[in-house]
């Protein structure tokens, strides 16, 4: 008889053994069956030791409640060592959670996480979240980082038992797929479908076609997340909907690439699938599709549109409306969501039909049920569908089903919601609370009965529209006479926002908070630049580009900003204060790849700056086309203009960019030969910024004083002060700091004879650097070429390709905490 379930909080343990059928061969049935009995013996035994319940058991997998954590992770400790001598693998999962306890077991999303987990693994492994991790202490465990699990809501940290090496885990962890706010209904043909396209080696443009509001998105998400396994360099969604310009959309494959400054760099011959979403606004990029596709043999293209793109090779697949009973158990489905009590009868198979089975027009017919029965509901369509289905000749009928939908919806809304709907189009990849009660003059409740109504989402703190409903809503806020007004306030509110940031952005702590914001408002600003330029207000697209600068220099969109603060330059060239902040941002973008440009922007700034008298903005001008002199060699106009910058910024009590400008100085007089001065300024800074709790600096400092410890013997003076900036370059996130230091760290392990591991810390740091969209720099390049040779003379060729080929497949946490412990 089965011992009672563990109930309250619960850890559920899963086994499964690696590779079973593979086993039968190699083993045969008799060697097989009598080392599986075995297997089932040791388990069983951890498990009743440790108070573990069986739950259930399917063929060589067990199903094990554990009344707490430590007795669970014992059991698997005590059963991964009894079978370690043995011929089966086994993989485990532990999870712990609240589940609920029915009459047939466990229910709930805490089963499925902890089956997950184990499925993810590789024999021999033990794999621990982050909820029993919390119990069990970090004794034993190494931390694997976040990974994607199929088909559960959230990343989910991972955790192994012990530091023995095993492949990727086969999760999602490499991917950027949103994830979805529903389950997924229906469309099992379709899904099954697209995947077999996916899966053909001779299929690499894929296209989904079909009208705004039949799904296209939702398949192709599903589709993507079924396939990840064939794409051990991830599966890559990029959506397109807010953009309008096919310039942006290279640009967002190397965001969504973490490659923001060399995509065919980033590629190269890795194996990746990218998911184009919306591809019908910007379909005049389609022809930068085709290229990517002949020069990267791994790539393959997922693209959801309206339309095909019309390229050799493409495969398109229209996708149909919903199947009659999909249909039915879709608005069941939503309706329930609604009102939980909501009574099916004969009239929604109905509704389904006159709304053509379309999965939006369903939804927002079911969004009603609080207010309307489902007769109420089918009155309605039927009193309305057939004279708003006569508009526009030219829409194909699902669209003009669709478009009726949406207008019958914003028909039953109040005035007041009425307003408020077409108010916020003027948005661009939806808004805060807070900016649509600025621009939009909206009130919470009537935001809510919208998003009750699904004619506006809410997801993250932020309120947004699908794009085929807010394209009815953009077409009735022009015709509403409202549109200017709220465009110019829509970018005055952005210009007020940008302009709020960029102090922040200059010196502070922590200026992740705002630079996320601006990220997730990225599309808002866009919108309002293109605004401000489309109407003429050139000193206010001049004055938004340059509080923006910063941003997209620390955010890596330097291609954008680029062209952006260019086009804006151009446009007017009054000598204003707007335009001298914009140069700045120009000439350290400039900085990378153009040192020509960069230093007319930074002259021309820091004349603009001294003849309005902005001492600050001076001080800055100068600092920035100092660093251009030093690239070029002028060290002693460098010297001058970094002494000038550091007396004004300590005059104007900026210590953080006094501390820059002392760095700077340091730098000329290092090139000078000065070593000695050199190491005197950085020892100053060292010692005030520790005083200020400047970590920034703490970290920059070290680093520099690092170099000077190396080139005298003193290695592991030199390794101390370096794991040191790492750890603090880690805890504030600074990726281009810890690219750096990964080779000045690997260059002195490899001096002091640690070979493999600094070799390993090369092709992180290039990694990094291909990340954050920087060129590395030519003293970098220079000393991995320093680290590359040691190594060659000290390893062979076998030796040398395992450690580089090591260093590639590090995540960037394991290859800081290889750089720490190495």
């Amino acid at each position: 008889m089965q011992r009672e379930l563990p109930s309250g909080t619960v850890t559920f343990l899963f086994t499964d053994v690696e590779g079973s059928t593979r086993l039968l061969h190699e083993l045969g049935v008799d060697r097989y069956a009598e080392a599986l009995d075995e297997h089932r013996r040791v388990i069983r035994d951890a498990c009743t030791r440790n108070a573990g319940v069986e739950v259930d058991t399917q063929g060589d997998a067990f199903f094990v409640a554990f009344p707490s954590a430590p007795a669970a992770l014992e059991a698997a400790v005590q059963a991964s060592t009894a079978l370690a001598s043995g011929p089966i693998r086994v993989r485990m999962g532990i999870h712990t959670g609240t589940p609920h306890v029915g009459e047939e077991g466990y229910v709930g999303v805490d089963v499925h996480r902890a089956a997950r987990i184990a499925a993810c693994g590789h024999g021999g492994q033990v794999l621990v979240s982050a909820s029993t991790a919390s119990l069990v202490g970090p004794a034993r465990l190494r931390d694997l980082g976040e990974h994607r699990l199929k088909d559960l809501s959230a990343p989910e940290r991972i955790y192994q038992l012990d530091s023995e090496d095993f492949p990727p885990l086969g999760s999602l962890y490499q991917t950027n797929l949103p994830v979805p706010s529903t389950p997924f209904l229906g469309r099992a043909q379709e899904l099954s479908a697209v995947v077999g396209l996916l899966s053909h080696d001779d299929i690499r443009l894929l296209t989904l076609t079909g009208a705004g509001g039949t799904g296209k998105t939702r398949l192709a998400l599903q589709a993507a997340a079924e396939v990840a396994d064939r794409y051990p360099h991830g599966v890559w969604w990029v959506p397109l909907a807010s953009l309008r310009d096919p310039e942006l959309v290279r640009t967002a494959v190397e965001q969504a690439l973490g490659a923001t400054s060399d995509v065919v760099e980033h590629i190269g011959d890795r194996r990746m699938l990218l998911l184009l979403d919306n591809f019908e606004h910007v379909v005049e990029a389609a022809s930068e599709v085709a290229p990517m596709l002949a020069a990267f043999p791994g790539l393959a293209v997922l693209v959801t549109s309206r339309e095909p793109l019309h390229l050799t090779g493409e495969q398109e697949y229209p996708v149909p409306p919903l199947r009659p009973e999909e249909g039915v158990g879709f608005f069941l489905a939503r309706a329930r969501a609604a009102e939980p009590d909501f009574a099916a009868d004969d009239t929604v198979a109905e509704i389904c039909l006159r709304l053509d089975e379309l999965p939006l027009a369903l939804e927002l017919a079911a969004a009603r049920v609080k207010a309307l029965s489902a007769r109420q509901i089918l009155e309605r369509l039927e009193q309305r569908l057939p004279f708003l289905t006569g508009g526009a000749r030219d829409l194909p009928d699902r669209q003009r089903t669709l478009r009726a939908t949406i207008e019958w919806s914003h028909e039953l809304l109040s005035v007041d919601e009425r307003r408020l709907f077409a108010r916020l189009a003027v948005f661009r990849g939806g808004c805060t609370l807070d900016a649509a009660e600025s621009v939009a003059e909206a009130r919470l409740d009537i935001v809510q009965a919208l998003v009750d109504q699904s004619l506006v989402r809410h997801t993250d703190e932020r309120f947004w529209m699908l794009e085929t409903i807010r394209e009815f809503a953009a077409a009735c806020l022009r015709d509403s006479g409202e549109q200017d007004e709220l465009e110019q306030g829509h970018a005055g509110y952005f210009l007020e926002l940008a302009e709020r940031a960029e102090p922040n952005l200059r010196w502070s702590g922590t200026p992740g908070e705002w630079l996320d914001r601006l990220d997730s408002e990225h599309d808002n600003l866009r919108a309002a630049l293109d605004l401000l330029a489309g109407t003429g207000e050139r000193q206010l697209e001049l004055q938004l580009a340059g509080a923006l600068s910063r941003f997209w220099v620390m955010r890596s969109h330097l291609a954008e900003g680029g062209r952006r603060l260019e086009r804006a330059l151009a446009a007017d060239e009054s000598p204003t204060a707007a335009r001298a902040r914009a140069l700045d941002g120009a000439a350290v973008i400039a900085l990378g790849d153009d040192i020509p440009a960069a230093r007319r922007h930074a002259e021309e700034a820091l004349t603009i700056h001294r003849a309005i008298g902005d001492p600050w903005g001076t001080a800055y001008s100068a600092a920035v086309l100092a660093e251009i002199l030093t690239e070029e060699g002028d060290l002693e106009r460098a010297e001058q203009l970094f002494a000038e910058s550091r007396e004004r910024f300590r005059e104007l009590g900026d210590e953080h960019h006094t501390f820059l400008a002392t760095d700077g100085l340091a730098g000329v007089y290092e090139d000078l030969g000065d070593i000695e001065r050199a190491r005197l300024l950085h020892e100053d800074n060292l010692r005030s910024a520790r005083g200020q709790s400047n970590h920034r600096i703490v970290a920059r400092s070290l680093g520099q004083l690092a170099a000077y410890a190396h080139n005298e013997g003193r290695l592991e003076d030199a390794i101390a002060m370096l794991r040191e900036s790492l750890f603090i370059l880690h805890d504030l996130g600074d990726r281009l700091g810890i690219a750096d230091d990964f080779g000045r760290l690997a260059r002195t392990l490899a001096v002091a004879g640690r070979v493999e591991a600094a070799l390993r810390l090369v092709p992180c740091s290039e990694a990094l650097y291909e990340e954050t969209g920087r060129n590395v720099a030519s003293w970098t390049a220079k000393r991995n070429e320093e680290t590359v040779t040691i190594a060659r003379s000290q390893l062979d060729e076998a030796d040398f390709a395992t450690a580089w080929e090591q260093g590639k497949a590090l995540t960037f946490d394991e290859a800081v905490t290889l750089a720490l412990d190495a």
